[in-house]
């Protein structure tokens, strides 16, 4: 008969160790969880998954394990799996990471241990993946209409048709030069939702997208960070992939609604959504969460600059709803925005200050030119 104890004991040493002490999937530390079915640990958010795809999972602490099942853990472990099914994932592949939204993460999962397509057996994608029909969001409505979308990595640009028919010419060429895709399930509504943002002459734009089937719209998101990776290894050709890997697709430091007035600081306050893109240091406001095209940009620069961000309680303040300030200056002009909550004005002096604290690149300099208020 297993010991109970003894048993308990050995999983829970065995999770110490350096490779089994962050989740197998999404890298979160200290896994209660293990699948005995391919000897890994992993978190309680991608054991539901895996439990969903029958792969036997238990809790180390509080479920009963038999002697034969952790022989079984012993024998293997986070290392040894992802030494198989890890084996030939593609450097721009992208790798969910614990704060990713559920989409991200059962794919990951189902493409590793279900459809296998990292072992090396076949050279992921299998097809090439450079049409398909995507529901997009109206420019100016709130509907979801399907259009087709085409990416050429040849030519580094995604385009989209407002009919199936190419021979009208797309609606939209986008440069992969600047473009960004995030998933955003719930600011679109959708669970599969990808929002794609990118240039148009000195203006951000932004696509809200998505597909019906999981697998598809997670094999787009991967498919354009393929040809933002290969772009990125022709405009930086020296570059590791240390270096490039960051720069291929981001998540947005902060998001959200704040209210802001004008130059004077004496005009009504309005609601603007408020997006802060720390890699190109620019804090995008728009007049909606889901709006096409950026009211406006204010470029982050450092300290040393002449940018600061404080908290602030505006003299003049009309119109607004929210009480807690803050104040962004630039050298050429301060900016006063309230947010509804304290916890929301902590948040955005903490995402703020991580953008003044990291020193500008060359990159950087030429965004100057770009700024705008």
């Amino acid at each position: 008969m297993a010991n109970r104890e003894r048993n308990k004991k050995i999983l829970l040493e065995l999770v110490k160790q350096s490779d089994n002490s962050r989740c197998a999937d999404c890298g979160e530390p200290e896994p209660d969880w293990a699948s005995y079915k391919l000897g890994i640990f992993v978190c309680l958010n991608c054991s539901g998954i895996h439990r969903s795809l029958s792969s036997h999972v238990k809790s180390i602490r509080l479920d009963f394990w038999e002697d034969k099942l952790v022989e079984f853990m012993e024998s293997n472990g986070n290392a040894r799996a992802q030494a198989q099914y890890e084996k030939a994932v593609p450097p721009y592949y992208y790798r969910p990471q614990r704060e990713d939204c559920n989409i991200l993460r059962e794919q990951w999962i189902r493409a590793k241990y279900e459809r296998k397509e990292f072992t090396g057996e076949t050279k992921y994608p299998p097809l090439p993946y450079t049409t398909g029909i995507l529901l997009k969001k109206g420019k100016d409505n709130t509907q979801f209409l399907k259009r087709k979308f085409v990416l050429s990595e040849r030519e580094f640009t995604l385009s989209y048709y407002n009919k199936e028919d190419e021979s009208k010419g797309p609606k939209a060429v986008i440069s992969i030069k600047d473009l960004n895709a995030t998933f955003q399930p719930e600011k679109i509504g959708h669970p599969n939702g990808l929002q794609i943002t990118y240039q148009d002459g000195d203006h951000t734009r932004n696509l809200y997208v998505y597909h019906e089937r999981s697998e598809e719209i997670v094999t787009w998101y991967n498919a354009i960070r393929a040809a933002r990776y290969a772009y990125l290894k022709t405009a930086y050709p020296t570059g590791s992939d240390e270096e490039l890997l960051p720069m291929i697709t981001r998540n947005y430091l902060k998001e959200g609604y704040m209210e802001k007035t004008g130059p004077m600081q004496t005009e009504s306050f309005k609601r603007r959504w408020f997006i802060l893109d720390s890699q190109n240091r620019k804090l995008l406001y728009f007049k909606g969460h889901l709006d096409a095209e950026e009211l406006g940009a204010i470029f982050i620069g450092t300290e040393c600059k002449g940018y600061s961000v404080r908290e602030c309680v505006p003299l003049n303040a009309r119109g607004n709803k929210w009480k807690c300030g803050l104040m962004v200056e630039t050298p050429e002009r301060q900016f006063v925005f309230m947010c509804e909550q304290e916890r929301d004005q902590r948040e955005w002096l903490e995402a703020l200050r991580k953008v003044l604290s990291r020193p500008m690149s060359p990159q950087d300099y030429t965004s100057l030119e770009g700024q705008c208020g």
